[in-house]
């Protein structure tokens, strides 16, 4: 009998280390899920957040041409003060949310990661490639490039 007992106990012990073992393995197995979810979470929340975004950069595009195209003779008027001043206000609104205008002013170094060259100065002298000028606005949106900033290059 007491040897019976003595493999049953085993038995039970070696059950219950398995046991153990199982619950541990589903516990870390839950806890991955979790973060799992969590991160595809964000994500399809910044993938939102950047389709929306994009939507409103044509819109974003007209406005600072507008803004950038006032004749000298309006410059005082009213109307595009005021779309001036909407401008001012609804880059101070993207930027909250986290959109920023990729730098891309003459004497800038060429990143390819950033901007898309479309034209190149194949005259211009150098070994840096700078950018000459800024042909589209491009945009990070908390620091990933939603769209790049269309540019014109040459060398210096």
């Amino acid at each position: 009998m007491t040897k019976n007992k003595t493999n049953k106990t085993e038995d039970l012990e070696q059950q219950l280390g398995e046991l153990t073992l199982d619950l541990q393995r589903t516990r870390a197995d839950f806890e991955n899920y979790r973060k799992r979810v969590e991160t595809e979470k964000q994500s399809a929340h910044q993938m939102g957040q950047a389709k929306s975004v994009m939507k409103l950069l044509p819109v974003i595009d007209t406005i600072e041409r507008a803004v950038a195209n006032v004749p000298e003779e309006l410059q005082d008027n009213a109307w595009a003060k005021g779309v001036a001043g909407l401008n001012k206000q609804l880059d101070k609104q993207l930027k909250e949310i986290g959109l920023e205008k990729i730098n891309a002013k003459p004497g800038t170094l060429f990143n390819p990661e950033l901007h898309q060259a479309i034209q190149f100065d194949e005259s211009a002298e150098g070994d840096k490639e700078v950018i000459a000028e800024e042909l589209r606005a491009g945009y990070t949106l908390d620091g990933v490039v939603i769209r790049d900033a269309m540019v014109k290059v040459t060398r210096q």
